[in-house]
């Protein structure tokens, strides 16, 4: 089965007060270790949608074998980046089975992780892969080409949340409790350490 990666790394990082994709963790940027793990996982192509930021992501991941997307919109939202990305991917291989999302800021996002969600999606034989965490469903999320179309209508900030819940016959549910980590301020950063501690890598 051939998976594409798309990494939505186009926000702003307003809570974050700065670009929180080059924000250091275990010796490597948030934006270089979700990248090396959806490539070492097998994701291919793996597509970095990219915003305001997009020449310093380029330049960090230059060793990188990826595609940077720009979305020129990324302003109004997750759904427009989620737009951007699927549509690259699938120019890139378009015969490709499905599609992984992933953000920089979960940062117990693994290769194995990945691998294990493209396994759970062979096995269950359900077109959606997401993550369970914190009572919740979401990102990461794997899902089926035929989910495709789905994607391509998010508009503005609506992200595939919203597919996941509406469709929950076709959803299996990756148990993942380090997704509930993920940094979307400096406290949150300043508290990755305790995470580490709980949730080992």
């Amino acid at each position: 089965m051939s998976v594409a990666a798309v990494v939505l790394a186009a926000g702003g990082s307003a809570r974050f007060r700065k670009p929180k994709q080059f924000v250091l963790f275990q010796g490597e940027t948030f934006i270089k270790r979700i990248v090396a793990a959806a490539i070492e996982a097998g994701c291919a192509p793996v597509v970095v949608v990219a915003g305001e930021d997009s020449a310093q992501i380029t330049s960090e991941l230059t060793r990188f074998r990826v595609t940077i997307a720009m979305n020129p919109d990324w302003q109004s939202g997750l759904g427009s980046s989620i737009v951007v990305g699927i549509r690259r991917a699938m120019n890139l291989a378009p015969d490709v089975d499905a599609v992984l999302l992933l953000t920089c800021d979960q940062p117990f996002v693994t290769a194995a992780v990945i691998t294990q969600m493209i396994q759970l999606r062979l096995t269950s034989g359900k077109p959606i892969i997401a993550s369970a965490y914190a009572e919740t469903i979401g990102i990461p999320a794997l899902f089926d080409r035929s989910c495709f179309p789905d994607l391509l209508r998010l508009k503005g900030d609506s992200g595939a949340k919203g597919i996941i819940l509406a469709r929950p016959e076709d959803v299996a549910s990756f148990d993942f409790p380090s997704g509930e980590i993920d940094i979307d301020t400096a406290v949150d950063y300043e508290k990755l350490d305790q995470a580490l501690t709980a949730h080992p890598a």
